[in-house]
């Protein structure tokens, strides 16, 4: 078995209208999102092994975040193909990985994000910025997957249902 966790970056900012899309930071709610996060991995014991990152400013600040959170000390690998990527890409990058990672976190960007998200688990979830999806597949190793791959959805948490739970 395979875990793979699925993030959309952290809320971004458009403060500054003259910066490319690609350099965009986090915005300050982005950046406590990734803080809820890096929570709920530790909650469930699911400490990656290797995160897989495109090369957006907000997906990079959201990694380092977590890297920071988690007290990460394994491997980051930036990415330019997942920056905007497609399904087709996620699996290409994890394709490339060994089978000594059991799990292995991916920080991208919708559409393509949460396409991948529906078409491992079979169902339409809605993955907002800072949302995080916790998969098992049933794979012995990463050189297997493809877009056939099924996955059951383990957990699926929404930065905005954490906000609320921390007030009440």
């Amino acid at each position: 078995m395979k875990t793979l966790l699925l993030m959309r970056h952290g809320k971004s900012s458009w403060k500054d209208e003259d910066l490319a899309d690609h350099e965009r930071p986090l915005k300050k709610r982005g950046r406590k999102d990734a803080k809820r996060i890096a929570k709920e991995i530790l909650k469930h014991d699911l400490m990656p092994e290797l995160i897989l990152s495109s090369s957006a400013e907000r997906a990079r600040e959201t990694v380092e975040i977590l890297a920071d959170h988690l007290d990460y000390q394994n491997q980051i690998k930036v990415s330019h193909e997942l920056y905007m990527g497609e399904p087709q890409d996620f699996i290409d990058a994890l394709q490339e990985l060994t089978d000594n990672e059991g799990i292995v976190m991916i920080v991208a960007h919708n559409p393509g994000l949460e396409a991948y998200l529906q078409i491992v688990d079979g169902e339409i979830e809605s993955l907002p910025t800072g949302g995080l999806g916790y998969l098992l597949l049933a794979l012995d190793d990463w050189k297997d997957i493809s877009l056939d791959t099924m996955g059951d959805l383990i957990g699926f948490w929404k930065p905005k249902e954490l906000r609320k739970k921390e007030k009440s």
